[in-house]
């Protein structure tokens, strides 16, 4: 797959990448982004959900009546969960949700996820950003012409750039990120990649060096 080269103002530079089809041409596995997208999620909560069961609530332990002889029905403690203010039955501990997903399916997802922004033209390059001073105003300048009327961009650096990262912090609807630090959550997420030229250069050479 060959893709153009652009300049900030969205003009083509005359150079173009070539992005290797065995990454962004696959036929894509939905269920493996399913499932990539689900374990994120599921890190994300905090899972400190807490309610107190009857041995935690504050009420006397002395049973309330005789068992036998009362006419009513047999009664533990005040504590019973039947009561108001008594104990929560089955109530939610804390736990965490997270869970282990192989290395294979994760990148089996990342690729495919890749795959369908291809597919849909949502992948743009850029050549790479030259930023002195952190400033805003010119990153969302840049990203309005790359972008057209997608309304959430990702960033993709081939490493950690701390001015283009704080030109761009601000910025509700875009994620800078650098190329090791991708999720396929994210991927998704976004309705837009723009791979700086350098970080799209980077597939090229993995997969050069993977058949050598």
């Amino acid at each position: 797959m060959t893709v153009d080269v652009l300049n900030i103002k969205g003009e083509k530079t005359g150079r173009s990448v070539e992005l290797p089809e065995d990454i962004f041409g696959i036929e894509p596995n939905d269920h493996c982004i399913y499932l990539a997208v689900k374990q994120y999620m599921a890190a994300q909560r905090q899972g400190t959900h807490k309610t107190k069961g009857r041995s935690e609530v504050q009420g006397s332990s002395k049973k309330l009546h005789k068992q036998k002889g009362t006419g009513g029905s047999r009664k533990g403690n005040i504590r019973n969960p039947l009561y108001k203010g008594g104990g929560t039955m089955f109530g939610p501990k804390p736990h965490s949700y997270s869970f282990k997903l192989n290395r294979q399916v994760k990148n089996l997802a990342k690729m495919s996820a890749l795959s369908h922004k291809a597919r849909e033209n949502k992948i743009v390059v850029v050549e790479d950003l030259q930023v002195a001073t952190p400033k805003t105003k010119d990153f969302a300048a840049m990203l309005d012409v790359l972008r057209g009327d997608a309304r959430k961009t990702m960033v993709i650096l081939s490493e950690y750039n701390q001015n283009v990262y704080l030109s761009g912090r601000n910025l509700a609807s875009n994620h800078t990120v650098a190329l090791s630090d991708i999720n396929t959550y994210d991927i998704t997420n976004a309705n837009m990649l723009i791979f700086t030229e350098s970080a799209a250069r980077l597939f090229t050479e993995a997969t050069e060096e993977a058949a050598a």
